[in-house]
């Protein structure tokens, strides 16, 4: 018996070494030494002190800042673990909130977001993405249209020239990949950054 079973054995070691050693070494190593700020999380420092990541959205609520889109993403209520509540930007919890066109709590939700931003640039038609949540829930970018429609609130809070903080907008514009992967966007905790250095000066 131990014949038969002495292959299975040396198969079993042999693989387990490849595929839960030496191939996640060899991955993470390699991660490391070509891509060493996308593999430990395209992480964001600002003064030596990591203040978010490049893939994941923050929530900016104040008028002086850039909004990103609106977030699904839940977690554990600290006052009663066995409900949920809204956490925006929960990474731990990546999520899209599966409400349909025709659901109350989404028509409503999206209703008072159209009047808020209505009230904030009347002049303008709204973007889509500043009342529509990611699949994910985690986007750290917005479309070009959405961070140019926040500029008169964020030149007011900030008492800047509206034409100032649009040229910054357009200086943060990231084009598709490789000329036509996905669309052209923002990514709103850079733009922040960049408006918080230019006040500075």
């Amino acid at each position: 018996m131990l014949r038969e079973l002495r292959p299975a054995i040396i198969v079993l070691l042999v693989l387990t070494a490849i595929t839960g050693l030496a191939y996640p070494l060899g991955i993470t190593g390699m991660a490391q030494a070509l891509l060493p700020w996308q593999a430990n999380g395209s992480l964001i420092e600002r003064d030596g002190k990591v203040i978010g990541s490049a893939l994941i959205g923050q929530q900016f609520t104040e008028d002086r800042y850039f909004h990103g889109r609106p977030s699904a993403t839940t977690g554990a209520d600290p006052n009663d673990p066995s409900k949920t509540i809204a956490q925006p930007y929960n990474a731990a919890n990546s999520m899209g909130s599966n409400l349909g066109p025709t659901n109350g709590i989404l028509v409503a939700r999206v209703g008072e977001d159209v009047a808020r931003l209505k009230h904030e640039n009347p002049a303008a038609p709204i973007p889509v993405d500043l009342v529509t949540t990611s699949g994910s829930g985690l986007d750290p970018d917005i479309s070009p249209e959405a961070a140019l429609f926040q500029v008169p609130r964020i030149a007011k809070a900030r008492a800047l020239p509206e034409e100032v903080i649009r040229r910054l907008v357009e200086d943060h514009v990231e084009a598709r990949a490789l000329g036509v992967l996905g669309e052209p966007h923002v990514n709103v905790l850079a733009l922040n950054m960049a408006l918080d250095q230019m006040s500075k000066r």
